[in-house]
């Protein structure tokens, strides 16, 4: 097979070509001049960017017979051998398909024999987080004191799966995102080795759609040339691969601004007939309106992760949005994506969420508010838009003349001459005479009738003295009570018994009045 994909054709043969990498390329390189080389290496971070390239990379540059500033030579025998895999010194193993016990004892029975060819006998064990618990643990007492001759170099993208007492025998080097400026850059170069054209705004689009890995970036390379030809095209890319079109966004903030409530519709059917996720179209909204923010703040476009030829738009929405407009936005798109997960009708609740953007209405910081309030004078008309203010002053008194029409002031009417009149005397009534009381008028006070305090005897003189119950009575009492409740629906309930009073002054005054009432 004559063609050899992207990913393998330029993949980096020296520490200089590992893109992105620089904090682990240079401290491995000057590990390997000052000759403080570990015997067990642990490579960590995405997939794609870089791991076991740079094993081979370190297995070359340990090995090779003429090094140049800790970079191997790719020319002698040993770069050769290992650059094709055909060095009985250099091993490299997948632990995902030897994992177990066995295959772990074996290699570590091997490791006890010299090199043959090379200086180092190099073991790259790629995915190491796919061993088992028995074979890490099997494994501890060799990578503890392994032989001078051997040297591990262990890679994986799910580092919290290794054991710690693993990690605690190897030196980390935490692998990061590559930068998308830095995929472009590579891909560029790619692109004019294989005299294929593209543009930026399509560079751009495949580098985003790589998340951070070269190697992705250049599979999504190869297929669009694949499908394009010599000529790389925007629109055959969006084509190929269904990516969201960085356009429509642009579009979803044009109506914002002019309060079109036919945008939501609009958009959301283009997303929904495109086969777009929604999901994944409000990911690029939120992401659009963090570019947006990042130009309102640092008033630069070198923070914004777009292609050149979308800064300047980013430069006037900048100016259309406020910074606290922007956040309210963000605010809102972060909760629609949680929500969105668990919607049963995206498309219903997308033309809902962009249907309530549309009805935003612009925000104005009350410390904006109280500096414009305190700028403008006294009958000053204020007019706000978005963070520009435009005061009217009033006008002068010159103005206000020369705007008057000149007509002349009408004569004023004469004061009329009015005659004396004589003013009538104010009439008083008469007071009234005092007239004394007669016979029928007057006070008779009545006479106090005679109270007699003899009364007649009563009964109750003779009622026998209160005596409390006894426990006995009592009981026998409440006994009467069950009798009387439990007969009642058959018998006439009995009149019940005046009780005698108790209280002793009561009992005094109904004696001395003889039971009378008063």
């Amino acid at each position: 097979m004559s063609f050899q994909v992207s990913a393998r054709k330029y993949r980096p043969q020296s520490f200089e070509t590992v893109l992105g990498q620089e904090h682990v390329t240079v401290t491995l390189k000057n590990a390997i001049i000052r000759d403080r080389i570990a015997h067990a290496y642990l490579l960590t971070g995405p997939r794609g960017v870089g791991k076991t390239t740079t094993a081979r990379i370190i297995a070359k540059s340990i090995n090779c017979l003429d090094p140049q500033d800790a970079e191997p030579c790719n020319q002698c025998v040993n770069c050769k051998a290992i650059t094709a895999g055909q060095s009985i010194d250099f091993i490299e193993i997948d632990a995902a398909s030897n994992r177990g016990i066995d295959e772990v004892r074996s290699l570590t029975e091997s490791v006890r024999y010299s090199p043959v060819d090379m200086k180092y006998k190099v073991y790259i064990i790629d995915e190491v987080h796919m061993l088992t618990k028995e074979s890490f643990n099997a494994f501890l007492k060799t990578l503890e004191e392994p032989p001078e001759h051997t040297i591990f170099i262990f890679a994986t993208t799910d580092v919290h799966k290794v054991p710690i007492t693993i990690i605690s025998r190897c030196q980390r080097y935490d692998f990061r995102r590559i930068p998308l400026d830095i995929i472009k850059a590579g891909l560029r170069e790619i692109a004019e080795k294989e005299n294929i054209t593209i543009d930026d705004k399509t560079l751009t689009l495949i580098a985003k759609k790589a998340d951070g890995g070269m190697r992705d970036a250049e599979s999504f390379f190869d297929q669009a040339t694949a499908f394009s030809g010599d000529k790389i095209e925007y629109s055959s890319v969006i084509k190929v691969f269904n990516f969201i079109d960085e356009d429509i966004y642009f579009e979803v903030t044009d109506g914002l601004l002019n309060k079109d409530f036919r945008m939501p519709f609009m958009v959301c059917d283009r997303v929904y007939k495109n086969g777009w996720s929604f999901i994944d179209f409000f990911n690029g909204l939120l992401e659009h309106f963090r570019n947006i923010l990042s130009v309102a703040a640092t008033k630069d476009t070198s923070l914004l992760e777009s292609a050149a030829v979308y800064f300047e738009q980013y430069k006037q929405l900048a100016k259309s949005f406020s910074e606290g407009d922007l956040l309210r936005i963000m605010n809102y798109l972060s909760r629609l994506l949680s929500e969105l997960r668990f919607s049963q009708n995206h498309k219903l609740r997308s033309e809902l969420a962009l249907s309530q953007l549309t009805g935003f209405e612009t925000s104005e910081t009350i410390s904006n508010l109280i500096n414009i309030l305190g700028n403008t004078n006294a009958g000053e008309t204020i007019k706000i838009e978005r963070t520009v203010v435009q005061a009217t002053p009033p006008p002068s008194e010159d103005e206000k003349k020369k705007s008057e029409p000149n007509v002349e002031a009408p004569p004023e009417p004469a004061e009329p001459v009015t005659a004396a009149l004589p003013q009538p005397e104010p009439v008083t009534e008469p007071e009234p005479e005092y007239l004394p009381p007669t016979v029928e008028e007057e006070f008779i006070p009545m006479e106090e009738p005679e109270i007699s305090m003899e009364f007649e005897h009563s009964p109750l003189d003779e009622a026998p003295p209160y005596e409390p119950e006894t426990p006995l009575q009592h009981h026998n009492h409440l006994a009467g009570e069950k009798k009387f409740f439990a007969s009642l629906s058959k018998k006439t309930p009995l009149p019940e018994p005046e009780k005698p009073e108790t209280d002793p002054y009561v009992r005094f005054i109904v004696d001395k009045l003889g039971g009378r009432e008063i």
